[in-house]
């Protein structure tokens, strides 16, 4: 299990790709919904750069099961991005009063989803933390969900690795 973060446009995705180089079964795991033009074309940027091989399962929820469904014929799995994931989860309209409880749940679930496959699986995530304070309640719970977020999927990784100006550091 490897996990990069880094911030906008440094470089996450090339890199993670990168990682999965060489291999005949891989499973990008995309978790955005293209729901506007920007959103279709970025996604079809991705897709251009993506190998015809690679199989795209579009999985706005869900990631734990899709690691699953992903490894049953994938050595490899990509997933694009935890950063879109969380904030899926925290618009959710699932009935519940406890978002943070919620969101955290599910992230554990892909943790165990990722370490239970035999898949080799790589998730890219933004870091979200170094900027200002958020001046609303709905950033700000977002921001403190991708953190945690972050550090769950950081601390079970084998690998860590920060991105930034498109070169990699490794943390872990």
């Amino acid at each position: 299990m490897v996990f990069v973060t880094g911030g906008a446009r440094s470089g996450k995705s090339a890199f993670a790709e990168g990682l999965m180089k060489g291999r005949d079964a891989v499973a990008y795991i995309a978790t955005a919904r293209a729901d506007d033009d920007e959103m279709r074309a970025r996604v079809q940027k991705h897709r251009e750069r993506r190998p015809k091989s690679w199989v795209t399962l579009e999985r706005p929820k869900g990631a734990d099961e899709a690691v699953r469904d992903a490894a049953k014929k994938c050595s490899g799995i990509l997933i694009d991005c935890i950063t879109i994931y969380v904030t899926n989860l925290l618009l959710d309209d699932v009935n519940t009063s406890d978002k943070e409880g919620y969101i955290s749940r599910e992230i554990k679930a892909l943790c165990k989803a990722c370490r239970d496959v035999e898949a080799d699986v790589v998730l890219i995530s933004n870091e979200v933390g170094s900027g200002i304070v958020p001046d609303n309640a709905l950033a700000r719970q977002f921001r403190d969900a991708q953190g945690l977020a972050n550090q769950a999927l950081a601390q079970e990784a084998d690998e860590v690795y920060f991105l930034v100006a498109g070169l990699p550091i490794k943390l872990k």
